[in-house]
């Protein structure tokens, strides 16, 4: 496996575009980003071919039309495109909305000359607010004219709002004696919560897999990315991971979790983990990138607990930022996971570096110049200049391990989210 160019068009059969049709106020995103970026606000992905599909969505009860009507269109097991459009979220706005992104699949249908169920739809950005129909109508011609083997990475420009920069990947892989490629893009910079968040992830294959095992090997992958990331603690009305399967490789069906599963499984999680982690990094404001590990948990599902409490910390977050080592935000984050732990036990890392251990302070000194202990401020300090920084908890109570991804919240954050709307 060797990672490629060209994201969700490098596999065969795939098209795509991405192009401006007025819906972002004045062409202006709220982060500065380059003039054509910023204009981008309509994406469309078709596949030469009828391709199996499956998808996944935000488990928030409060979903966007544009998904509850993709969730009914999916059910067959196929698609044939997906139309997607940043700036405006279509969530909450009742029976237009769901007349809106009804409207977006028929036309998109007529358009290309296929059926509207074979059409996904999806959309980001304000919550409440009525799409421009007519500009959007306009766009999908527009975007069919420019649809191209190349267009890749214009579509993952359009689907971007607060992002400052288009996150595409694409791998190469051999199944069953074929050349097969899993291409992907994504967006996602703040609203960053299991499961699923304000993210949207579109992935395209060439590879012919049977829908039950592609369903599976979503799921699973899902499970180790996307659901294990965290900018901000909040989830979003209009999450949404998506795969389509072409089978253009023409390899034989793999209808059966053998070795060929197992290559694609791996292919899938390298590109879904890649891009979970290029929205981490693109987080709103953010200026670090954090990996927390916790190890040694009696259960998965408590060292999972306790990551994200610590993930989900505004005082650790802030901590990260400021470049303060106060490892006390992390014990008390672990204290209010809702998980029994043994205080006592509790190692706490920054790196190599020991700050806590037995559930104290390991010689750690507040004092810069302080000779006492091996360990000083001024060598946490140092770590946390980094740009990419890792937390290790060992509770050293059993056997269970996970990594969760995060970032720091600065003064950025609060600027771009008090100023989303104007």
């Amino acid at each position: 496996m060797k990672e490629i160019e060209g994201g969700i068009t490098a596999p065969r059969g795939f098209k795509a575009a991405g192009i401006s049709c007025g819906i972002k106020k004045g062409g202006k995103p709220p982060l500065k980003r380059g003039a054509a970026e910023a204009a981008k606000d309509l994406a469309l992905i078709y596949s030469e071919v009828m391709a199996r599909a499956t998808a996944l969505f935000t488990t928030n009860q409060v979903k966007a039309a544009p998904l509850k009507v993709s969730a009914e269109h999916i059910k067959d097991g196929k698609a044939q495109a997906i139309v997607i459009n940043s700036g405006i979220a279509n969530a909450a706005t009742g029976k237009k909305g769901l007349e809106d992104a009804e409207e977006m699949t028929q036309a998109t249908a007529q358009i290309l000359g296929i059926e509207k169920e074979d059409v996904l739809v999806t959309s980001t950005g304000t919550i409440g607010t009525f799409l421009p129909m007519d500009k959007i109508i306009e766009g999908i011609k527009e975007a069919k004219g420019k649809l191209s083997g190349e267009g890749g990475g214009d579509a993952a420009s359009a689907i971007m709002t607060t992002d400052t920069f288009p996150k595409e990947v694409a791998v190469e892989l051999n199944i069953g004696g074929k050349r097969s490629v899993i291409g992907g893009m994504a967006k996602g910079a703040g609203m960053i919560f299991p499961h699923l968040a304000t993210m949207l992830s579109f992935i395209t294959t060439d590879v012919a897999i049977g829908g039950e095992l592609l369903k599976k090997a979503l799921k699973s992958s899902i499970a180790k990315s996307f659901n294990m990331i965290t900018v901000d603690g909040e989830e979003s009305t209009n999450d949404m991971v998506v795969i389509l399967a072409n089978g253009l490789a023409e390899n034989e069906e793999v209808d059966k979790e053998n070795e060929d599963f197992k290559k694609f499984s791996s292919g899938l999680d390298e590109v879904t983990l890649k891009l979970a982690k290029m929205i981490v990094k693109d987080g709103e404001g953010a200026t670090k990138f954090i990996e927390i590990e916790v190890k040694n948990a009696l259960k998965l599902e408590d060292a999972k607990r306790i990551a994200f409490s610590i993930a989900n910390s505004l005082l650790v977050k802030t901590a990260i930022f400021g470049e303060d080592a106060n490892w006390g935000r992390i014990m008390a984050a672990i204290g209010n996971s809702g998980v029994k732990i043994e205080e006592n036990k509790v190692d706490i890392y920054l790196g190599d570096l020991k700050l806590a251990s037995k559930g104290c302070s390991a010689k750690f000194s507040e004092e810069v110049s302080d000779p006492r202990g091996s360990l000083t401020r001024r060598e946490a300090k140092k770590i946390l200049k980094g740009k990419e920084i890792k937390i290790i908890v060992d509770l050293n109570l059993g056997k269970e391990n996970t990594k969760i991804w995060t970032c720091d919240l600065t003064s950025d954050y609060v600027k771009i989210n008090a100023h989303y709307r104007t």
